[in-house]
Protein backbone atom coordinates (compact mmCIF):
# COMPACT_ATOMS: atom_id res chain seq x y z
CA UNK A 1 0.00 0.00 0.00
CA UNK A 2 1.83 2.89 -1.43
CA UNK A 3 0.48 5.77 1.09
CA UNK A 4 1.97 8.48 2.47
CA UNK A 5 3.89 8.91 5.31
CA UNK A 6 1.35 10.12 7.75
CA UNK A 7 -1.23 7.02 6.81
CA UNK A 8 -0.82 5.46 10.93
CA UNK A 9 -2.01 8.55 12.03
CA UNK A 10 -4.44 9.12 9.64
CA UNK A 11 -5.33 5.74 10.35
CA UNK A 12 -5.60 6.59 14.12
CA UNK A 13 -7.81 9.91 13.42
CA UNK A 14 -10.66 7.84 11.26
CA UNK A 15 -10.71 4.62 14.08
CA UNK A 16 -11.11 7.23 16.64
CA UNK A 17 -13.45 9.55 14.69
CA UNK A 18 -15.65 6.38 14.33
CA UNK A 19 -15.82 5.50 18.01
CA UNK A 20 -16.82 9.43 18.33
CA UNK A 21 -19.23 8.74 16.03
CA UNK A 22 -20.96 6.04 18.52
CA UNK A 23 -21.16 8.83 21.14
CA UNK A 24 -17.83 8.61 22.99
CA UNK A 25 -15.07 11.13 22.96
CA UNK A 26 -11.25 9.18 21.94
CA UNK A 27 -8.36 11.25 20.43
CA UNK A 28 -5.42 9.42 18.10
CA UNK A 29 -2.36 8.35 20.17
CA UNK A 30 1.12 9.08 19.56
CA UNK A 31 2.86 11.50 16.23
CA UNK A 32 6.73 9.42 15.32
CA UNK A 33 6.34 7.03 13.41
CA UNK A 34 7.65 3.38 14.43
CA UNK A 35 8.52 0.44 12.34
CA UNK A 36 9.18 -2.53 14.29
CA UNK A 37 11.15 -5.20 12.63
CA UNK A 38 8.98 -7.99 11.64
CA UNK A 39 10.04 -11.72 12.95
CA UNK A 40 10.74 -14.28 9.65
CA UNK A 41 9.31 -17.71 9.42
CA UNK A 42 11.51 -20.09 11.57
CA UNK A 43 11.50 -17.94 14.32
CA UNK A 44 9.85 -20.17 16.98
CA UNK A 45 7.66 -17.31 18.61
CA UNK A 46 5.54 -17.49 15.35
CA UNK A 47 4.47 -20.76 15.96
CA UNK A 48 3.34 -19.67 19.68
CA UNK A 49 -0.14 -19.22 20.05
CA UNK A 50 -0.97 -15.61 21.36
CA UNK A 51 -2.95 -15.00 24.44
CA UNK A 52 -6.53 -12.74 24.42
CA UNK A 53 -6.45 -9.06 25.49
CA UNK A 54 -7.81 -8.41 28.35
CA UNK A 55 -7.74 -4.63 29.28
CA UNK A 56 -8.96 -2.49 25.86
CA UNK A 57 -8.20 1.28 25.59
CA UNK A 58 -4.96 1.42 27.69
CA UNK A 59 -2.25 3.13 26.35
CA UNK A 60 -0.52 -0.03 25.77
CA UNK A 61 -2.60 -1.41 24.06
CA UNK A 62 -2.86 2.22 20.84
CA UNK A 63 1.22 2.38 20.89
CA UNK A 64 1.04 -1.44 19.66
CA UNK A 65 -1.64 -0.64 17.41
CA UNK A 66 0.47 2.27 16.13
CA UNK A 67 3.14 -0.05 16.02
CA UNK A 68 1.42 -2.53 14.10
CA UNK A 69 0.08 0.11 11.66
CA UNK A 70 2.96 1.97 10.92
CA UNK A 71 4.64 -1.09 10.04
CA UNK A 72 2.69 -2.39 7.97
CA UNK A 73 1.97 0.63 5.82
CA UNK A 74 6.76 0.75 5.54
CA UNK A 75 6.20 -2.90 4.26
CA UNK A 76 3.16 -1.80 2.30
CA UNK A 77 1.09 -4.68 4.04
CA UNK A 78 -2.03 -5.98 3.26
CA UNK A 79 -2.54 -6.72 7.04
CA UNK A 80 0.07 -7.16 10.22
CA UNK A 81 -0.74 -9.58 13.29
CA UNK A 82 0.68 -8.83 16.38
CA UNK A 83 2.45 -11.92 17.17
CA UNK A 84 4.41 -10.93 13.47
CA UNK A 85 6.48 -8.27 15.88
CA UNK A 86 6.97 -10.30 18.89
CA UNK A 87 3.89 -9.65 20.80
CA UNK A 88 2.11 -12.42 21.69
CA UNK A 89 -1.47 -10.98 21.21
CA UNK A 90 -4.75 -11.73 19.98
CA UNK A 91 -4.37 -8.34 17.63
CA UNK A 92 -4.75 -8.27 13.96
CA UNK A 93 -4.50 -5.04 11.69
CA UNK A 94 -5.78 -5.37 8.21
CA UNK A 95 -6.69 -2.97 5.09
CA UNK A 96 -6.21 0.16 4.04
CA UNK A 97 -9.07 1.83 2.34
CA UNK A 98 -6.82 2.10 -0.76
CA UNK A 99 -5.61 0.08 -3.65
CA UNK A 100 -2.17 -2.58 -2.64
CA UNK A 101 0.26 -2.71 -4.93
CA UNK A 102 1.09 -6.16 -4.00
CA UNK A 103 -2.35 -7.13 -4.48
CA UNK A 104 -3.44 -4.96 -7.54
CA UNK A 105 -6.21 -7.26 -8.66
CA UNK A 106 -7.96 -7.47 -5.12
CA UNK A 107 -10.47 -4.95 -4.45
CA UNK A 108 -10.35 -2.41 -1.60
CA UNK A 109 -10.49 -3.62 2.48
CA UNK A 110 -11.24 -1.18 4.48
CA UNK A 111 -8.96 -0.52 8.16
CA UNK A 112 -9.70 -2.82 10.39
CA UNK A 113 -8.19 -3.25 14.02
CA UNK A 114 -9.69 -6.76 15.08
CA UNK A 115 -8.97 -8.21 18.85
CA UNK A 116 -9.44 -11.09 19.93
CA UNK A 117 -11.12 -12.82 16.42
CA UNK A 118 -13.45 -15.68 15.93
CA UNK A 119 -14.17 -16.96 12.46
CA UNK A 120 -16.65 -19.08 11.72
CA UNK A 121 -17.18 -20.23 7.99
CA UNK A 122 -19.69 -19.51 6.14
CA UNK A 123 -21.26 -22.15 3.47
CA UNK A 124 -18.83 -25.01 2.23
CA UNK A 125 -17.13 -23.32 -0.24
CA UNK A 126 -13.43 -23.23 -0.30
CA UNK A 127 -11.21 -21.04 -2.79
CA UNK A 128 -7.43 -21.24 -4.11
CA UNK A 129 -5.80 -18.51 -4.70
CA UNK A 130 -2.28 -17.23 -4.65
CA UNK A 131 -0.99 -15.57 -0.74
CA UNK A 132 1.99 -14.04 0.10
CA UNK A 133 3.13 -12.79 3.63
CA UNK A 134 5.41 -10.39 4.99
CA UNK A 135 6.94 -13.12 7.73
CA UNK A 136 7.72 -15.09 4.69
CA UNK A 137 9.07 -12.34 2.26
CA UNK A 138 10.09 -12.94 -1.40
CA UNK A 139 7.00 -15.98 -1.86
CA UNK A 140 3.88 -16.52 -2.99
CA UNK A 141 1.79 -19.72 -2.35
CA UNK A 142 -1.47 -20.98 -3.38
CA UNK A 143 -3.71 -21.63 -0.20
CA UNK A 144 -7.01 -22.80 0.44
CA UNK A 145 -8.94 -20.56 2.04
CA UNK A 146 -13.13 -20.32 3.34
CA UNK A 147 -14.67 -18.07 0.33
CA UNK A 148 -17.17 -16.53 3.02
CA UNK A 149 -16.73 -16.25 6.79
CA UNK A 150 -18.52 -14.40 9.54
CA UNK A 151 -15.85 -12.85 12.23
CA UNK A 152 -16.22 -11.39 15.25
CA UNK A 153 -14.39 -9.97 17.90
CA UNK A 154 -13.71 -6.57 19.31
CA UNK A 155 -12.05 -3.22 18.63
CA UNK A 156 -9.31 -1.28 20.79
CA UNK A 157 -12.06 0.50 23.01
CA UNK A 158 -13.69 -2.99 23.69
CA UNK A 159 -16.55 -2.42 21.28
CA UNK A 160 -17.83 -5.40 19.66
CA UNK A 161 -16.71 -6.25 15.79
CA UNK A 162 -19.25 -8.58 14.00
CA UNK A 163 -19.16 -9.10 9.97
CA UNK A 164 -19.74 -11.16 7.08
CA UNK A 165 -17.48 -11.25 4.44
CA UNK A 166 -16.47 -13.22 1.22
CA UNK A 167 -13.23 -12.87 -1.08
CA UNK A 168 -10.05 -11.18 -0.68
CA UNK A 169 -11.21 -9.83 2.66
CA UNK A 170 -12.47 -12.95 3.76
CA UNK A 171 -9.09 -14.37 2.59
CA UNK A 172 -6.77 -11.69 4.48
CA UNK A 173 -8.69 -11.90 7.72
CA UNK A 174 -8.05 -15.66 8.04
CA UNK A 175 -4.62 -15.04 7.12
CA UNK A 176 -4.18 -12.47 9.55
CA UNK A 177 -5.76 -14.14 12.32
CA UNK A 178 -3.92 -17.60 11.23
CA UNK A 179 -0.76 -15.64 12.76
CA UNK A 180 -2.48 -15.61 16.16
CA UNK A 181 -2.78 -19.61 16.39
CA UNK A 182 0.74 -20.03 15.65
CA UNK A 183 0.18 -20.90 11.95
CA UNK A 184 2.07 -18.99 8.61
CA UNK A 185 0.24 -19.89 5.41
CA UNK A 186 2.55 -22.73 4.43
CA UNK A 187 1.26 -24.74 6.40
CA UNK A 188 -2.09 -24.17 4.65
CA UNK A 189 -0.80 -25.33 1.67
CA UNK A 190 -1.77 -28.45 -0.30
CA UNK A 191 0.48 -28.48 -3.38
CA UNK A 192 3.87 -27.40 -3.05
CA UNK A 193 4.62 -27.08 -6.78
CA UNK A 194 2.50 -24.12 -6.33
CA UNK A 195 5.15 -22.15 -4.26
CA UNK A 196 7.61 -19.82 -5.56
CA UNK A 197 9.80 -16.98 -5.33
CA UNK A 198 7.64 -13.43 -6.26
CA UNK A 199 9.78 -12.11 -8.51
CA UNK A 200 9.81 -15.02 -10.48
CA UNK A 201 5.84 -15.71 -10.59
CA UNK A 202 4.69 -12.12 -10.25
CA UNK A 203 7.70 -9.98 -11.71
CA UNK A 204 5.46 -6.82 -11.36
CA UNK A 205 4.31 -7.04 -7.93
CA UNK A 206 7.87 -8.03 -6.84
CA UNK A 207 8.76 -4.04 -7.57
CA UNK A 208 5.87 -3.09 -5.55
CA UNK A 209 7.04 -5.58 -2.91
CA UNK A 210 10.71 -3.40 -2.80
CA UNK A 211 9.45 -0.11 -2.27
Amino acid sequence: MLLNVRYSNVALCFLDMEHESGGSKAAAHGSDMTVRTILKMGDPRLLQVAKPVTEFDTDALHLLLKDLLDTMHAANGAGLAAPQIGVGLQVVVFGSGQLNPRYPDAPIVPITVLINPVITPMGEQELLDWEGCLSVPGMRGMVPRWNTVRYTGFDIYGDPIDRTVEGFHARVVQHECDHLWGKLYPMRMRDFSQFGFTDVLFPGIAQAEDD
